[in-house]
């Protein structure tokens, strides 16, 4: 009988994981419908940003193209980005 030969401290197991303690982020896109009063409120609401804090953001979005509103668990930002969607802006939830 023939058996298969491993060199040592080599494992024939390849294992991909993800790993839990990387964050995702919650990002904002410009985009050419909302006012950037309302992004301003809609930051202010969902998120409890000071005003300033939220205009800096959404100078962010309207300037860079794009902001990062929040960070940490997939499922949480996936429910921050379906949040925003309901008030109409673009969001995505990306790796940080």
């Amino acid at each position: 009988m023939t058996g298969t030969q491993v060199a040592p401290g080599r494992s024939t197991d390849v294992k991909e994981t993800a790993d839990p303690d990387r964050p995702w982020i919650t990002v904002v896109h410009n985009d050419p419908i909302n006012l950037m009063s309302y992004v301003t409120w809609v930051f202010q609401k969902l998120f409890g940003y000071s005003r300033e804090k939220a205009e800096k953001l959404m100078l962010d979005v309207h300037y860079k193209g794009r902001a990062v509103v929040s960070s940490g668990t997939r499922e949480r930002m996936e429910y921050d980005a379906s949040r925003l969607h309901a008030h109409g802006l673009w969001a995505t939830v990306e790796r940080s």
